[in-house]
């Protein structure tokens, strides 16, 4: 499968570089947050490799959830078993444990499914900042902190209607941001289709720490370096 190349395995524990994680936010989440540079300080993994890594190992159940507890960086050895249970903890050799995984329903192991599936939610997910985010930022008259942008993904869950089709297709359903003093909970639903035939629906949690009163400028000016970073990456490619 294509996301065998981002990760490395033994058999009981996956493992991450700084090029693996870096390359798969860019080329394939097409996501410039900073933290998946392979010279950022505070690097992590991004979760939708978690995810992806997650589907190809063990499969995709009818129901699923990750939870995310913990930021992942290079070199770290996770427990990934190949079978999953009604709730799986995914952990290093000390017990810090990074994610939750609930699963619930019939499992699959189709790869045209699991392929078709992460690049559809991985593209979409990728594409939160600046896009929807920024959207909702200026609806709720806030923003990040442009000096430390917090965004963290909280946890995302899928409800597969149809295990048997081997094509999807993701649509943003409806995206709010429910603001509690400086932190934000931002929550995207989306729909999956096969064709025009709705196979799934799925939600994407995140916490915006740090904010303060909307300023357009300043809003501009942090998409516009985002992008420009994205444009100059895909020119040099």
């Amino acid at each position: 499968m294509f996301i065998n190349q981002f990760y490395n395995q033994s058999p009981a524990t996956v493992s991450f570089t700084r090029q693996q994680a870096s390359d798969f936010a860019k080329q394939i989440a097409d996501d410039f947050n900073p933290l998946h540079d392979i010279d950022a300080k505070r690097f992590c993994v991004p979760g939708d490799l978690l995810f992806a890594v997650t589907l190809a190992k063990a499969g995709l159940a009818k129901q699923m959830r990750f939870n995310f507890s913990g930021m992942v960086t290079d070199g770290i050895e996770l427990s990934l078993p190949s079978q999953l249970a009604a709730e799986t903890a995914v952990t290093d050799a000390n017990g810090k444990q990074y994610l939750t995984i609930e699963t619930d329903g019939e499992m699959t192991q189709s790869q045209a499914l699991i392929e078709a599936l992460v690049r559809a939610y991985v593209g979409f997910s990728g594409h939160t900042f600046p896009h929807i985010l920024c959207d909702l930022m200026a609806k709720n008259d806030v923003m990040i902190n442009p000096a430390r942008p917090m965004i963290m993904y909280e946890s995302m869950s899928i409800e597969m209607l149809d295990l048997s089709v081997s094509e999807v297709r993701l649509e943003l359903a409806s995206s709010t941001l429910t603001i509690d003093g400086k932190r934000g909970n931002a929550v995207l639903a989306f729909n999956l289709y096969n064709g025009e035939t709705l196979i799934g629906t799925g939600e994407k949690h995140m916490v915006l720490s740090g904010l303060r009163p909307y300023c357009a400028d300043t809003i501009d000016q942090i998409s516009q370096n985002y992008l420009t970073m994205k444009a100059n990456y895909h020119q040099a490619a």
